[in-house]
C-alpha cells in the first residue's frame, strides 16, 4: 500500500506564490511611507524661513485725478455774438492779453444814447440857470419896491415862489444828469466786457465756445475757455472712509500715472475736503495733493495711482506676515505691537516665541523685539503652500526714488 504525502509539490507552489506576494506589497508599503516621511519632512523644511534684512513701507493706497491747481473760466458777462477769439487750445497766454471779442455795437449804442441825454440835460440846466438868475433879479427889485407899495404884496409873494420853483427845476434836472451819468458808466463798462482779457498767465486748456456763436448772459454766465496754469498740478484722489483718518495734512505722498515707465512724482497732503463723495454706497473723501510739473509731463484728467506713506524703515529686520501667528494686544509696549511666532531651531524643532512689531504692510513687517536676522521662523501650513516654500520668499526693498 502506497502513503499518500502530506505537503505535494502543488502545495509548494502555492506558499511560493503567496509568500512572493508578501514579499511584494511589503516593499510597496515601506516605499510608500519613506515618500510620505520625506515630504513631510521636505514640507516642514519649506515652511521656515530666515529673518532676514530688507526695506518696508506702510502706506494707503487711493485713486486720483490730475488737475491744475490754479485755473479759471473765462467767461461772458454781456450777450451777444463772439465775433472773434485770438487764441487756441495750447496757447500760452499773459495777463491783460485779449482772448475774445463780442459784438459791441448794440452796448457802443447805448453808451451813445446815454451820451446825447446828458447833453441834453445840460442844456436844460443852462438854460434853468437862466431862469433862476431872472426869478432872483425880479424877487430882489420887488422887496425894494414892496415897502413903498409900488408893487402888491402878492407880486411879490409870486416873484419869492417864482425864484424857488427855479431853483427846485435846476435841482431836478441836475439829478436827471447823475442818473443818465450812472446809466452812462453802467453802459460803458459793458461796452468793456465786449472785449474779454486773460486774467491770469496761463495756458488754454478748455474752450467751449466757437466764432459766430450768440452768448447768453443774462440767466448764467456762459463759458468761453479755460486757463490753467500747468507748471503745478493737484491730484484729487478719492480716498476710503476706513482710511480717511491715518491721513494728514502734510503726509509725503508719491503716485504713478499710466505709461509713466515706473516714475514717481512726489508731493504732500495739501488738503482733505471734509465733504464726502458717495459713489454706489462707498463713502469717499476727496484728498488734495500738489505736485511740481515743471517739465510738462502731467495733464489734466490723467488717471494717478496715489500711495500716502504712513510709515518707512531701510535695512530692518523684516518677517512675512504669514509667519506672524496670535495677536497679543495686552503685551504691546513701546516698541510696537505684540504676535507670537513659532520659531525654529537647528533641528527645525518649533516653539513659540513674542515678538515686537512696528512698520507693516500686507506682506512683510518691520521686527523690533525678540528675533534677530538668521534666527528662522515657521510659517502658517496655508501660506507655506500657498507661498511655495523658501524659494518664494524674498525681503522687501523699496525701489529708488
Amino acid at each position: 500500500m502506497r502513503v499518500k504525502p502530506l505537503i505535494t509539490r502543488r502545495h509548494l507552489y502555492w506558499f511560493a506564490g503567496l509568500l512572493a506576494v508578501l514579499v511584494t506589497a511589503g516593499a510597496a508599503l515601506r516605499f510608500y511611507f519613506q515618500k510620505e516621511t520625506e515630504s513631510a519632512q521636505a514640507a516642514m523644511k519649506e515652511s521656515i524661513v530666515e529673518i532676514a534684512y530688507g526695506d518696508i513701507e506702510e502706506n494707503v493706497t487711493a485713486q486720483g485725478k490730475l488737475e491744475p491747481k490754479e485755473y479759471v473760466d473765462i467767461g461772458a458777462q454781456v450777450t451777444g455774438q463772439l465775433q472773434k477769439l485770438f487764441v487756441e487750445i495750447g496757447d500760452i497766454v499773459k495777463t491783460g492779453q485779449q482772448l475774445a471779442q463780442i459784438d459791441p455795437r448794440i452796448y457802443a449804442a447805448r453808451v451813445q444814447a446815454d451820451e446825447a441825454s446828458i447833453n441834453n440835460l445840460k442844456a436844460q440846466l443852462v438854460q434853468q440857470e437862466a431862469l433862476i438868475l431872472f426869478a432872483n433879479r425880479q424877487y430882489a427889485r420887488n422887496r425894494k419896491l414892496y415897502p413903498t407899495k409900488a408893487v402888491s404884496q402878492e407880486t411879490l409873494q409870486n416873484s419869492e415862489s417864482n425864484s424857488k420853483a427855479a431853483l427846485a427845476v435846476a435841482d431836478s434836472i441836475r439829478a436827471q444828469i447823475q442818473q443818465v451819468e450812472s446809466t452812462l458808466a453802467g453802459d460803458r463798462t459793458n461796452l468793456g466786457y465786449t472785449k474779454i482779457f486773460a486774467s491770469m498767465d496761463g495756458t488754454v486748456v478748455q474752450q467751449t465756445a466757437r466764432e459766430g456763436q450768440t452768448l447768453n448772459a443774462n440767466q448764467q454766465t456762459p463759458n468761453i475757455m479755460q486757463l490753467a496754469k500747468l507748471d503745478k498740478m493737484t491730484v484729487r484722489s478719492q480716498t476710503a472712509e476706513a482710511d480717511i483718518m491715518r491721513i494728514k495734512v502734510g503726509m509725503p505722498v508719491y503716485f504713478t500715472t499710466l505709461g509713466s515707465d515706473q516714475r514717481r512724482w512726489q508731493g504732500v497732503v495739501r488738503q482733505i475736503l471734509p465733504t464726502p463723495e458717495v459713489v454706489n454706497n462707498v463713502v469717499l473723501y476727496n484728498v488734495l495733493v500738489d505736485v511740481d510739473n515743471e517739465d510738462g509731463q502731467l495733464m489734466s484728467g490723467m488717471s494717478a495711482q496715489v500711495f500716502f506713506v504712513l510709515g518707512e524703515a531701510r535695512h530692518v529686520p523684516v518677517i512675512p506676515v504669514n509667519a506672524l501667528g496670535k495677536r497679543l494686544q495686552d503685551r504691546d509696549n513701546e516698541k510696537g505691537r505684540a504676535y507670537q511666532v513659532k520659531a525654529a531651531g537647528a533641528d527645525n524643532r518649533v516653539s513659540e516665541k513674542v515678538i515686537h512689531v512696528g512698520i507693516q504692510n500686507r506682506r512683510f513687517a518691520e521686527i523690533r523685539d525678540g528675533l534677530s536676522v538668521g534666527d528662522r521662523v515657521k510659517l502658517t501650513v496655508a501660506s507655506a503652500q500657498k507661498n511655495g516654500g523658501r524659494d518664494s520668499y524674498r525681503p522687501p526693498a523699496m525701489p529708488r526714488i
